[in-house]
């Protein structure tokens, strides 16, 4: 597994995102697809990183590097209170491989090592059993179920909040 930044040749990437049911309702993906919006989802995840916001990654296979298979994300939005958060997704065809879990991995160890973040936490669907087993691969408990907790598709939805602490985390794991 590889953890890179955006490139214009992920365009193809974000397309089957933007073509997958449930994506494009809880990230910035395009629920419909064109270059243009492909290429300003792009930039955006770059403004992320150089404006502080936090940083977006693709997630691809080792010796692969180039065919982006799904998307990583740490979000700072709240690093003043000592948390920030992490979403993930893979294309359809990706799933089932554990990439998820050992790019979640990857960025948990970024997080803490690189940022000295002492809080991460991360929301899941309660339907989502896979995306709550890639939590708890990657070390996360779920910490609480939070009604109404996250607007998708212009309606509130349930959430499982998963957390991990700096001090709990073992990096060898």
């Amino acid at each position: 597994m590889v953890l890179r930044p955006y490139a214009p040749t992920d365009l193809s990437l974000i397309r089957q995102g933007s073509a997958d049911p449930y994506i494009p309702t809880f990230t910035s993906i395009p629920a419909i697809y064109s270059d243009a919006e492909g290429t300003a989802f792009i930039e955006r995840q770059h403004e992320r990183a150089s404006g502080g916001h936090g940083f977006s990654f693709v997630i691809a296979e080792h010796g692969h590097a180039g065919v982006g298979l799904g998307s990583i994300g740490l979000w700072l939005r709240e690093i003043e209170s000592g948390r920030a958060s992490i979403g993930y997704w893979l294309s359809s065809e990706a799933r089932g491989r554990r990439l998820a879990g050992w790019a979640l991995r990857a960025v948990v160890a970024y997080a803490f090592t690189g940022l000295s973040i002492p809080r991460l936490h991360l929301f899941v669907e309660p339907w989502n059993v896979a995306s709550a087993r890639t939590a708890e691969f990657a070390g996360f408990s779920r910490e609480a179920f939070l009604r109404g907790w996250e607007r998708i598709d212009d309606e509130q939805r349930d959430v499982d909040c998963y957390v991990l602490l700096h001090q709990e985390w073992s990096a060898g794991e």
